[in-house]
């Protein structure tokens, strides 16, 4: 195993890899496969992305390939890939889903939801608006999603996926706040 120099971090120095495949023998491969096994499962990171037409419309899609959130009205959103960042992320998912190009994409919050004993999810949720206001969502995906629409924040689509609709119904707001600088 070959080492780079030390390169320095708050934690003091640390020698890097520069061939990591040959960190572990195979029998240290194997220990960690069943030690990493054993472990409770990890939560899964998602975005969520609130995506605003004119000065109230949020666009919601129901639910139908999902055993979590299944028949619920959701935002378009998805996992996150390893290396991604959330706009990225954003910016690909609501493509893949609704064939539509997003712009202004602005981190909003985000949640931490143990849903049971088995699901954990993080959700990082994104605003973001219509690259081209011209733009009409398409059904991309037919086997996971019945259809996009827009809706008022005020008559949102019922059921709402259950973090999504807490937050909403907690006050939240995804709407830019205009504040006067008096």
């Amino acid at each position: 195993m070959q080492s780079s120099a030390p390169v320095p971090s708050r934690y003091g120095e640390l020698n890097l890899v520069s061939d990591p495949s040959t960190f572990f023998s195979l029998q240290e491969s194997k220990l960690l496969d069943i030690e990493i096994g054993a472990m409770s499962p990890a939560p899964e990171i998602g975005v969520a992305v609130f995506l605003l037409k004119d000065d109230n419309k949020i666009l919601f899609g129901r639910r139908l390939s999902s055993a979590i959130g299944l028949n619920t009205f959701a935002l378009p959103g998805g996992h996150l890939e390893f290396g991604e960042s959330f706009e990225e992320c954003a910016a690909r998912e609501v493509k893949e889903e609704t064939g539509l190009d997003i712009k202004n994409i602005e981190l909003l919050t985000a949640t931490n939801n143990v849903l049971s004993d088995a699901v954990h999810l993080v959700i990082i949720y994104v605003r973001a608006h219509l690259s081209d206001p011209s733009q009409i969502p398409l059904n991309v995906e037919p086997d996971k999603c019945e259809g996009w629409d827009w809706y008022d924040l005020e008559h949102l689509p019922q059921p709402v996926f259950g973090p999504l609709g807490a937050m909403l119904q907690g006050g939240f707001n995804p709407f830019p706040t205009i504040t006067n600088s008096n």
